[in-house]
């Protein structure tokens, strides 16, 4: 899957090329894909969503206002093949990005079927039914760094790595991996549609209240003023800003359009379908212990935190190097990040004051993204 080149021009988005263009998005209640969805609206696009409720209370979706982005809103589980095929057919999409899935490493312990049905058959429910879509020109499957066989290299993990996985979550991102690849080969191959996955670091930003997740753990206990609970303080891992790795998205499903079919495959030939990481800089993959004292730093005080020593924590296996290579998105895409960690920490923890301040979200979001944009310009 080699597929490098020479360097291309740093490249910005096109609200051109999305402006009234017809998406279809899974986990559009969710935190990542809240953000895509109004960063797609803002852009001009047509955006028809499929999810489950909000899994969260708050969350993005109600406190951003993201279903006025929509101008379809699905609540509906993506394991029900009959109503996702219906909900795709009616959005008669042009590009397709899945973000539906169990995000958690430890509930994947407690719940293994359910993040196997999910993150596994999910996707494999979404691809078919995307066959039957004639309107489709390119598909971007989003996964996870925590896709690879995580060996606890000091370098990071390039797309032509091996997928694997040590607990029930990473498993499921490596098979939904596996499931992409082989139906790009077996039904895209040549096709009309250019069918890609991309994986992401750690990512923070406002609008995530999921458990078990640092930076939301962070702001419930310093807005509380109470000691935040650490399991793995010396765990390292690639953070960045949600907007870094959507942003990545959104270039590659224009690539993915933009190019001839008969170049749309993984063999190497310069095309776009295949695996590609959107990772932050290498200074940025820091320690847990690291991002949370910079988190104290900035949000003053009340900040505090401690160690979990118990044993139930030692139990549950938890990766502690975990790095990506995204060499590939910058030369192929003109991709990089724009926000090192300092500056992701203070666009997330500003979004979260704003909230509590109780300032208009959806607002201040679409402010976020704008000013995002103008970075990359």
């Amino acid at each position: 899957m080699e597929r490098r080149s020479g360097p291309v021009e740093a490249m910005v988005l096109d609200p051109n090329f999305w402006r009234g263009k017809s998406v279809f998005l899974t986990g559009h209640t969710g935190f990542k894909g809240g953000w895509l969805t109004l960063w797609l609206h803002a852009m001009g696009a047509r955006v028809s969503g499929y999810s489950l409720a909000p899994p969260t209370q708050p969350a993005l979706f109600e406190t951003g206002r993201v279903q006025e982005a929509t101008r379809a809103s699905t609540l509906a589980d993506i394991r029900d093949l009959g109503s996702l095929r219906d909900a795709l057919l009616r959005s008669e999409a042009e590009i397709v990005f899945h973000l539906a899935a169990q995000p958690l490493v430890r509930a994947s312990y407690a719940a293994p079927v359910d993040t196997y049905a999910v993150n596994v058959m999910g996707t494999v429910h979404l691809l078919e039914a995307m066959r039957d879509l004639p309107s489709l020109r390119a598909a971007v499957m989003i996964t996870t760094d925590k896709c690879y066989e995580n060996r606890e290299w000091p370098w990071g993990y390039r797309e032509n790595e091996a997928m694997g996985g040590h607990d029930p979550y990473a498993s499921s991102k490596g098979c939904a991996e596996l499931v992409v690849a082989a139906y790009r080969r077996s039904f895209y191959a040549g096709g009309t549609a250019g069918i890609a996955s991309a994986r992401a670091g750690n990512v923070i930003g406002g609008g995530d209240w999921a458990s078990d997740r640092l930076v939301p753990d962070l702001i419930r206990a310093f807005a509380c003023g109470q000691a935040v609970t650490l399991r793995n303080p010396d765990a390292v891992r690639p953070w960045q800003h949600v907007l870094e790795p959507l942003a990545g998205y959104l270039l590659l499903a224009e690539r993915l359009t933009g190019s001839g079919s008969a170049e749309m495959d993984d063999r190497g030939d310069g095309g776009y379908a295949g695996g590609w990481n959107f990772g932050p800089s290498e200074r940025d993959a820091r320690t847990v212990i690291d991002v949370v004292s910079a988190a104290a730093a900035q949000w003053g005080q009340g900040a505090a935190w401690n160690i979990d020593t118990s044993a139930e924590n030692r139990q549950v296996h938890e990766a502690r190097l975990l790095k990506l290579d995204s060499t590939l998105a910058r030369e192929r895409l003109g991709w990089k990040p724009r926000l090192d960690l300092p500056q992701a920490l203070a666009w997330t923890l500003g979004w979260y004051r704003a909230h509590h301040a109780g300032e208009d979200m959806h607002a201040y979001s679409m402010a976020q993204i704008e000013r995002y944009q103008e970075l990359s310009a």
